[in-house]
């Protein structure tokens, strides 16, 4: 089934529910627990590769454009977000102003992972792997910035202390 919405998401609610966050940063926090920080990252790359499939092939079949539609589309949802998306010149980057995940987990006082910003790296880039999508992000910790190419732009690899931990 097409989705006119750049979200290739069933659900027709126009803002998603914050409970989510805590939802997430628990189930992230049992993951590392048992399995370890290698079992977390998989998971993640798992879940680009699984779940977000049909992002994938947005992605794949719109190239950046759809790129910048998804992440302006996604941001809209996410309920208290202050994002920024610009695509020129062969990238999109998207500006993290106030993280909703990060506020909405600090406003209810949960202690966050401290891995936590890492998810945004290891799910995009499992969704730009067979998209030809490249990612590289800086910051983190409630704001950063998110540089989406063509994965035939050299860029080098992620470094991930560029990727602040999350408190």
């Amino acid at each position: 089934m097409h989705s006119p919405s750049p979200l290739p998401y069933t659900d027709t609610k126009a803002v998603g529910a914050a409970d989510f966050y805590t939802a997430i940063n628990a189930t992230f926090r049992f993951i590392e627990n048992r399995f370890g920080l290698d079992g977390l990252r998989r998971y993640w790359t798992e879940m680009g590769a699984s779940y977000f499939k049909p992002v994938s092939e947005r992605w794949k079949n719109g190239g950046l454009s759809a790129v910048a539609d998804y992440w302006q589309a996604f941001f809209a949802a996410e309920p208290g977000s202050e994002v920024k998306v610009a695509a020129s010149d062969g990238m999109v980057k998207v500006c993290v102003d106030k993280c909703p995940a990060i506020s909405h987990l600090r406003a209810m006082g949960r202690e966050i992972v401290p891995r936590f910003c890492e998810q945004c790296y290891f799910v995009s880039n499992s969704i730009g792997q067979n998209a030809n999508v490249a990612v590289r992000i800086s910051g983190g910790n409630g704001r950063c910035v998110q540089r989406f190419t063509a994965s035939s732009v050299e860029l080098p690899p992620q470094d991930l202390n560029e990727i602040e931990t999350a408190s």
